[in-house]
């Protein structure tokens, strides 16, 4: 019998370690557990700041918590527990739960950061397609329900194949950091478009 290893998934499909702060990679740890903020997005960020302040690198800090860029109002990571070899999450720096109550800026950089994600999945992994989208509300299938986030991964024809029918696996040719030194040169050579909305 063939087994696919992936010892990395293991605290997320159990909880297993329920002390962990979520978002908190352990080369960010120093982040002090006392200003935990309940929420795997906003922990990230925070533990990635208190990092760069004490002395870590910004490229090393953004590097451990698979941040691929920062903007003003969003920023883009990794999904820890992607879907596709290049799922990625734009995400607001404001912790919300409804697009809805999201104010214009965020809103709008969200969008052109869709557009820039989209011309750089495409120009990394050449794939047949993209999905873009988001869940809100644990019932629509939102594994973080209280801080909304929009997903972006590429697509191939036949992506979907016997090991996700049968066996519920998805098999991913490349690690986390691989995938993060790929977008994030991509993202170095590409910028977001500056046009602003209507008024």
């Amino acid at each position: 019998m063939d087994r696919l290893w992936t010892p990395w998934r293991y605290n997320y499909i159990t909880r297993a370690d329920e002390q962990a702060r979520t978002g908190v990679p352990p080369a960010l740890s120093g982040w002090p557990a006392a200003e935990d903020k309940h929420c795997v997005f906003c922990n990230m960020i925070a533990a990635t700041d208190y990092a760069i302040a004490h002395g870590m690198p910004q490229e090393a800090a953004e590097k451990a918590a698979h941040i691929l860029h920062r903007g003003p109002n969003c920023f883009v990571c990794l999904n820890a527990y992607p879907y596709a070899t290049g799922h990625v999450l734009i995400l607001p720096y404001l912790h919300v739960d409804s697009l809805a109550v999201l104010p214009p800026e965020p809103a709008q950089e969200m969008i052109l950061l869709a557009q820039l994600i989209e011309r750089c999945l495409r120009q990394v992994y050449r794939p047949d397609g993209l999905n873009l989208g988001m869940n809100l509300g644990e019932s629509a299938g939102a594994g973080v329900a209280n801080h909304i986030h929009l997903h972006a991964l590429p697509r191939w024809s036949g992506d979907t194949n016997f090991m996700t029918v049968v066996a519920e696996t998805r098999v991913l040719p490349e690690t986390l950091d691989v995938t993060w030194a790929k977008l994030r040169e991509a993202f170095s050579t590409s910028k977001p478009s500056t046009t602003s909305a209507p008024k």
